[in-house]
Order: C-alpha cells, then sequence, then structure tokens
C-alpha cells in the first residue's frame, strides 16, 4: 500500500487503535538531539487514525467501514470524529453527552428501557447497532463511558455497504463507531477526582506508556467509579469501568486489542412517559416520577481485536474480531400520561443474557491500469447473537395512579399477570446471524483529483425467535440481498472537495402477521424481503487548515411494512430530503468551534390506506442546530471558557400531526484552568450544563411509531480536578 503524503505531529499523537508513534532516535556524537516530529502512515488504514484537526477536538476524518480510516477530504460521505480532548474538557459523561456536540444527533431513550438512542437524519441507530472498532454488537447495549474512547465517529447516511447490515435492524441515517484509547507517545499517568449535583460522586485512573527500542508498543488502562445522587431528584447511580488495551506500531505489522468491563446500575431511574391524549406541561425539572423500587442494572464485559499486515508495498491484509457477554436486570415502571399529568402506570421486569462473537477481515490491493489508479478492497464479515430473556408484568387491569408534578410512591405490586419465561434462568429467545461479503475498487484519475468508488455488498440476515417458556423455535427469517454504493469525490482545489454518493440500507424483512387491525392477512406467514432503502446525496467540502465546513444535501427513504387490499408487503414508505451545514476547528488562536445545522423534510410518502399520507414522521424536527465556542484567555495564562447552545425544533406527537412539541433551546457553559503545582500539571474544570434549568420534552419516540416522552436534564452542576503524576 502506497504512504500517504499527510504527516503526524509526533506531538498529537494521542492514538487510537494502535496509533504509531514517533521513532526514538540516539543522535550521532556531538550533535543535538533533534525531535522527530513527523511519521507517515498509511492511506485508508484499518487500524491508524487520521490526525487530529486545528483546535484538537475533531479528527480530519474517520472510519468509513471496510474502505478504512479516510480523510474527510477524501471520503464521498459525510461524518465527523470527535477526540479524547473535546471528551475530557467537556466532563462528557457518555457517548451521549460527546453527540451533543453533533449538529445533525440527537439523543433519545430506548423503547421502554434506558438504552440511548442516536437519532441521525430523522432515523434512529440503536446503541445495539454501533461499533467498537468497526466490529458490530459487542459494546455495552444501554451506555458507553466516555472515558473508555479515543474517538467518537459518525457517520451520516445509508451504510449497509460499507459496514454491513446493523444487527439490531437501525442504522438507516448514519452509524456511529468508537475507538479505544491508545497509549499517546508521552504517555500519560493522569487521576481526577469530581462531584456532579447533587451528589455524585467521581473519580478516575488513566495511565499509558510506550515500551519498545522505537516505541513500538503501549498500554493504556482506564478505571472510572461514580457513585451518589444525580441531579434527578432521589435518583442514585453507581458505575464501574474498567479496561485495558494495548497495541503494536510497526513498519508493516500494526494491532490494538482491547478488553473492558462495565456495572451501571441506576435507582428509581427517571422513566419515559407515553401521552395518552395530548401532551401534558412539564414538571420541575429535577423532579422524578419513578417509583422508589424501580431499577436498571447492566454488566458488561467485551473485547476486541484489530491488525493489519502488509504483505508489500502494495497490499495489505487485516483482520478484526470482538466479543461480549452481557446481563441486564431491570424493575421498571414507566407510566402513561393524560393531559393533566395524571400517571397511571404497572411494573415490568426483565433480564437478559447475550452472547456475541463478531468479526471482519479482508484484503487491499493498489494497482494501476493505464493513467488510472485502482485500489481494491475485498472483505468478509460476520455478526453472531445468542440473547436470553424473561419478563414479567403486573396485572394491566389494575395499574397503579401518581402525578407527573406531585409524584405518588406506592408499594411495588406483584408481578405475576403475565409472565413469559425464568428471571432468575432466562432461556434463549433469539438468534441472529448476519453475514456478508464486499468488494469495491476505488479509481484515481487526474493525478488523483478525481476518485470514484464503486462497490457490492452481498448480505446474507438470519434471525429466529423461541419460545421465552419453552425455547421451541416460534418463528424464523433467513434471506440475503445485494447492496450496491457509488462515490465520487472532485478535488476543484487543495482545499475544495466536491463529492456524490448512492448507498442503500438494509433492514431484515418483517413476517406477515394473521391479522392487523381486525383485517385478516392473506399472506399470513410470508417472510418479506430484507428491506433497502436509498439514499442519494451530494456536498462540498472546505479545509482551510485551521478551518473545515462540510455543507450536504440529501435524499434518504425508508420501507415500511403496511397492509393494502389485505396483503401484508412492504408499500409504505418514509422519505426524508435534508440539508446539513458543519463547521469546525481553530479560525483564530485560541478560539475554537464546533457547530451547524440540519433542516429536515420528513415525509411518510406512502401509508396504510392512505391514512396520515404526507405528514410528519413523530420525533423528527424540522431544524436543529448547534454551535460550542471554545476560547482561551490571553490576559489569566491558563484559563479556557466555553459555551455551547443546542437547538431543536417542534417534533409531531402523533402521525395525525395534531400535536406537538415545542421547540427548545438549552444552554451549557464551562471553564478550566491549568497550573503546575509542586512540578505537577494540574487541571481544575467547572461545568454548568442547561444554565437556565429549561424545563423541556427533549424528545418523543426513538422507536419507530412509539411517541414517549424523554424529560430534558435539569440544571447540573458539574467540577473536577485532575493532576498529572
Amino acid at each position: 500500500m502506497k504512504t500517504s503524503t499527510r504527516l503526524f505531529l509526533a506531538a498529537g499523537l494521542t492514538a487510537g487503535m494502535a496509533t504509531p508513534c514517533a521513532l526514538a532516535q540516539t543522535p550521532p556524537p556531538g550533535e543535538e538531539e533533534r525531535v522527530l516530529d513527523t511519521v507517515i502512515v498509511k492511506d485508508s488504514s484499518q487500524v491508524e487514525l487520521t490526525r487530529e484537526y486545528a483546535g484538537g477536538q475533531v479528527a480530519r476524518g474517520g472510519r468509513a467501514g471496510l474502505l478504512g480510516n479516510l480523510d474527510f477530504l477524501d471520503a464521498p460521505f459525510s461524518g465527523t470524529a470527535y477526540t479524547s480532548d473535546l471528551i475530557l474538557t467537556q466532563q462528557s459523561d457518555s457517548v451521549g453527552d460527546v453527540l451533543q456536540n453533533d449538529p445533525v444527533v440527537r439523543v433519545a431513550k430506548g423503547f421502554g428501557n434506558f438504552q440511548e438512542v442516536y437519532v441521525l437524519r430523522g432515523f434512529p441507530v440503536y446503541s445495539d447497532d454501533i461499533t467498537l472498532n468497526g466490529v458490530y454488537g459487542i459494546l455495552p447495549r444501554q451506555f458507553v463511558a466516555a472515558e473508555l474512547l479515543e474517538r467518537v465517529e459518525v457517520f451520516r447516511g445509508a451504510n449497509a455497504f460499507i459496514n454491513g447490515a446493523a444487527p439490531g435492524g437501525s442504522g438507516v441515517g448514519g452509524t456511529i463507531n468508537l475507538v479505544p484509547k491508545r497509549a499517546p507517545a508521552d504517555g500519560v499517568r493522569r487521576a481526577t477526582l469530581g462531584y456532579e449535583t447533587s451528589g455524585q460522586a467521581y473519580g478516575a485512573l488513566d495511565i499509558g506508556d510506550r515500551f519498545g527500542p522505537a516505541q513500538e508498543w503501549g498500554v493504556r488502562f482506564n478505571a472510572v467509579l461514580r457513585d451518589g445522587e444525580t441531579a434527578v431528584e432521589d435518583q442514585d447511580r453507581a458505575l464501574s469501568v474498567f479496561s485495558l488495551g494495548t497495541d503494536y506500531a510497526g513498519e508493516r505489522f500494526r494491532f490494538s486489542a482491547d478488553a473492558g468491563y462495565q456495572d451501571n446500575r441506576i435507582d428509581a431511574p427517571r422513566p419515559q412517559v407515553t401521552p395518552l391524549a395530548g401532551v401534558p406541561a412539564t414538571p420541575d425539572t429535577d423532579t422524578n416520577f419513578a417509583q422508589p423500587w424501580t431499577y436498571t442494572d447492566e454488566k458488561q464485559l467485551f473485547g476486541v481485536v484489530r491488525g493489519e499486515y502488509d504483505i508489500s508495498d502494495a497490499v495489505t491484509v487485516w483482520l478484526g474480531a470482538g466479543a461480549r457477554n452481557g446481563e441486564e436486570a431491570n424493575v421498571l415502571a414507566n407510566p402513561s400520561a393524560a393531559a393533566d399529568g395524571s400517571l397511571t402506570a404497572y411494573r415490568f421486569d426483565n433480564t437478559r443474557e447475550d452472547d456475541v462473537v463478531s468479526f471482519d477481515t479482508g484484503l487491499s490491493a493498489e494497482f494501476r491500469t493505464g493513467p488510472v489508479g485502482h485500489r481494491v478492497v475485498v472483505s468478509a464479515s460476520s455478526v453472531s447473537l445468542e440473547s436470553k430473556n424473561a419478563y414479567a408484568f403486573s396485572s394491566f387491569f389494575t395499574p397503579f395512579a401518581t402525578d407527573l408534578y406531585s409524584p405518588v410512591a406506592v408499594a411495588a405490586p406483584a408481578a405475576d399477570f403475565f409472565v413469559g419465561g425464568n428471571l432468575a434462568s432466562p432461556l434463549k429467545t433469539e438468534e441472529v446471524t448476519n453475514t456478508s461479503f464486499a468488494i469495491a475498487d476505488t479509481l484515481s484519475f487526474i493525478d488523483g483529483r478525481l476518485l470514484a468508488t464503486i462497490g457490492l455488498r452481498q448480505q446474507e440476515i438470519d434471525t429466529a425467535s423461541f419460545d421465552y417458556n419453552t425455547g421451541a423455535k416460534l418463528s424464523g427469517y433467513e434471506d440475503d440481498k445485494i447492496t450496491p454504493a457509488f462515490g465520487l469525490v472532485y478535488k476543484a482545489t487543495d482545499e475544495v472537495s466536491l463529492y456524490a454518493n448512492y448507498a442503500e440500507s438494509l433492514q431484515p424483512g418483517q413476517i406477515a402477521p394473521a391479522t392487523s387491525g381486525g383485517v385478516t392477512i392473506l399472506n399470513s406467514g410470508e417472510v418479506l424481503e430484507p428491506f433497502t432503502g436509498e439514499q442519494v446525496e451530494a456536498g462540498v467540502k472546505y479545509d482551510g487548515g485551521d478551518f473545515g465546513a462540510t455543507a450536504a444535501i440529501f435524499r434518504l427513504t425508508r420501507p415500511n411494512a403496511i397492509v393494502a387490499e389485505q396483503v401484508f408487503s412492504a408499500s409504505g414508505e418514509q422519505e426524508n430530503t435534508g440539508l446539513e451545514l458543519t463547521l469546525f476547528g481553530e479560525p483564530m488562536d485560541g478560539l475554537r468551534l464546533i457547530g451547524g445545522a440540519t433542516f429536515l423534510d420528513s415525509e411518510l410518502a406512502r401509508t396504510e390506506g392512505g391514512l396520515d399520507q404526507g405528514n410528519t414522521p413523530i420525533g423528527v424536527p424540522e431544524i436543529q442546530a448547534n454551535l460550542n465556542a471554545e476560547w482561551d484567555v490571553a490576559a489569566i495564562d491558563g484559563l479556557t471558557l466555553d459555551g455551547r447552545i443546542v437547538y431543536t425544533g417542534e417534533q409531531y406527537v402523533n402521525t395525525a400531526n395534531t400535536t406537538e412539541l415545542d421547540s427548545w433551546t438549552r444552554l451549557d457553559i464551562g471553564a478550566r484552568y491549568s497550573l503546575d503545582i509542586s512540578d505537577r500539571p494540574v487541571t481544575l474544570r467547572a461545568r454548568i450544563e442547561n444554565l437556565t434549568d429549561e424545563s423541556y420534552w427533549a424528545s418523543t419516540g426513538g422507536f419507530p411509531g412509539a411517541n414517549y416522552l424523554i424529560l430534558g436534564n435539569p440544571r447540573t452542576f458539574s467540577v473536577s480536578a485532575s493532576i498529572d503524576f
């Protein structure tokens, strides 16, 4: 594989997946020691990261699946990669906290649980369907601690070709890849203590170093503990996270290996609210309408390895693999709400155990045919999930009552009304196996100024469901689909790239039910073909060296299963058309910016019987915008101030479009001060999120067709102190 002419600053190599570091050299006698400040890295690497952009808050590019890590000017797609520097300075708690900076992403919650859900281009991405080092299915399902991460990479748009079909069936509007931390070139030994409203204590340890004659070996250890009451009244949380990563950055062989454990428990977690008729007014921001006996607890053990080897200067092979073992237990009571705020709820218990194994492998080769350059990639991937589940409800006929504004604690009702399986020892209820084979060719014309990528991925989706009580197989689904992709990049100048793409999304087809809405289905039991959505996108990217920006327009469709003339088919469709604007970088010394806006026209293009056809889907705002600014105060050495404003437009709560949530705006501010104490670097940080204590319904839905409401977080004050030793 050819080496890139792009150079990495060695001091900026805080690494990602086996990021290389500058080679240590001994100067000849009589000469001063020289610091090697650059290293040359491979184009489209599966292991090495793109370098940080000016300001250090985002990177120059990120993962594009089987195409590897691409510089943003070279990629025929849109995305942003957020760095560990941004995560640290904003005291981010989770992936969702990091994505509050992205103008294309909004963070919601899962259906009936506390899973983070990320909405891109108007479509949800479940946390089950994001990747770790490019590998599906091996991340903790509900929540991922931000302290584990070197990069949070957002890929915008349909991605079934570059990544393969997501095992959870989401990812229509984009995906997210997480990169674990790596030991930086100069090592790190950092301890952090912190406190968050109203009694959440925090501690973290981050230790990393590099070894070997050329510092080719790296090791990084992270530990995180959180415990105490959160800013939501009477909501307690205990989090423990441990991770160990190692990497090798050789000349021809590069790899990384990571293992992690996370235990996240929340007692009396504030639940979602499902409106019965109309939207109730929001309560005080810190009000907790959870029952004191509810909780969610998730324990996850996970690991991933990724390596690549240069067989020659033109040919590279790679392999990535990962696995996860997870256990979850929940006792929940998510209420329904009348317009006056009166609530009714019943108890819901569930347990879940997951075992997942996932891998991808491939080969890339570069060659020329006359004046045309080629980079051909072939890849195979597989993800296998076995899930065990059990559940139990209290009586549907005798729900308990409480109130949104004056919550009432009730005795926990017995969960013995509707039971599936054994909560203490659940049986296998689900199996999913996705396998695929892909081939792509990136052709280079006009001395590399014109890049055309064409590719195909053949995918097989195999799912099965089993009875909760007996383990007997109930239904199954097995089908395959070919998803093509085409991308075009024209580098008009060294600073400007024009790009366009055609890509598809892929979801498992549904099984026709016996009846729907009281109507007998004539093709009951028929398995529909996989649902293929289509995307057409075009845009422009600007790189001014210190300041960058992108603009993109797109049209994205997703099929929906509907009943027409008593036949169940994928004849429905949701169509999202949008304009995205992003900006990033350090336009002037000491001023760093991240921001942008999304304008989205979402429509139910085809519906069952024409009902609500032409209306806007639930939970898709027409406008959302972000701006994050960070300023180094020149008059006070070591002091940095930052502020972030997040705006989300109105969202419809029903497909009839008769009820909608108000738009909302949230303001966050922060400050940090760096100094030396006894020759040890110390950083003090303070941050206030939701400065004005705005009470708002942040989102509705997050699961297609659902309209549950999530209350925005209250004003939250956090402080921390880090010392490097």
